[in-house]
């Protein structure tokens, strides 16, 4: 007869001692495990996994007080089915437990948002891709060429304040305007953030998503959907947002040798 955990085996065995690891209060030690050696086992391993999580997400623990933040943590320690044995990949399980499987009606309005901030910095700072520097002008005219987004930016859109959020500011109310950001990583690997007006953002969402169009072209494209009074105040606004952004490198420069609208 196979080793199931339904037979009595060994198999039962290690299934029974998951299932106290993972919740020690409800679920029963096997019998044939020293109660003091199990309690060392069932500490080891959620300490690693809070520590770890407490490191990846350090905003998040410093706003939450230790009851409500073991409490979350035991939760998830207790439900959530991780899809990956690797440390690195870790803090996005606990996103995925946020997600999906919270629901605490008493946690911060921001918490999900917050957590996702925070592991978007960690998530850019072990993206393995680079930029393909040979197909871009470093050098290039920011207007006249095809500005290029990093692979290694990312445009984001809060509804809350995220970058802001801290022990001394836990906002209780929705801000009338989104918050716009890009994450980035730059050239000395350095991992970084900058808050976007909405002309700002909107200009990296089309460069973004831009097939050929210059950078002058796409100033005149938000010019026309604000309906500005003055086009040429915007394309000089515009090209001191892109200036910007290419010294963080977060537009590394423009297409090598592409045509342009």
């Amino acid at each position: 007869m196979p080793d199931t955990p339904e037979t009595g085996g060994f198999t039962a065995v290690q299934y029974a001692f998951a299932r106290h690891i993972r919740d020690p209060e409800n679920a029963p030690a096997p019998h044939d495990v020293e109660a003091r050696r199990m309690a060392i086992y069932s500490s080891l391993f959620y300490h690693n996994i809070e520590n770890f999580i407490a490191n990846s997400f350090p905003v998040l623990r410093k706003i939450t007080p230790d009851v409500r933040w073991h409490d979350m943590l035991r939760d998830y320690f207790r439900r959530h089915r991780a899809h990956t044995p690797l440390f690195h990949k870790m803090p996005r399980e606990f996103l995925h437990y946020l997600e999906n499987e919270r629901d605490d009606q008493d946690d911060p309005p921001f918490l999900l948002e917050l957590a996702h901030y925070e592991w978007m910095e960690l998530a850019i700072s072990l993206d393995p891709r680079a930029i393909n520097w040979q197909d871009i002008d470093l050098d290039g005219d920011l207007l006249e060429g095809v500005p290029v987004l990093s692979p290694l930016a990312c445009p984001l859109c809060y509804r809350w304040p995220v970058h802001t959020i801290g022990p001394d500011n836990l906002p209780e109310q929705v801000p009338d305007q989104p918050t716009y950001l890009v994450i980035y990583r730059d050239s000395h690997h350095k991992v970084g953030f900058i808050e976007l007006n909405p002309v700002a953002a909107r200009l990296v969402e089309l460069i973004q998503a831009n097939s050929g169009a210059s950078g002058r072209s796409l100033l005149e494209q938000i010019a026309a959907e604000l309906a500005h009074p003055d086009p040429e105040t915007v394309r000089s606004g515009g090209l001191e947002i892109l200036q910007n952004l290419h010294t963080r490198d977060i537009l590394p420069g423009v297409r090598s040798g592409a045509t342009h609208v």
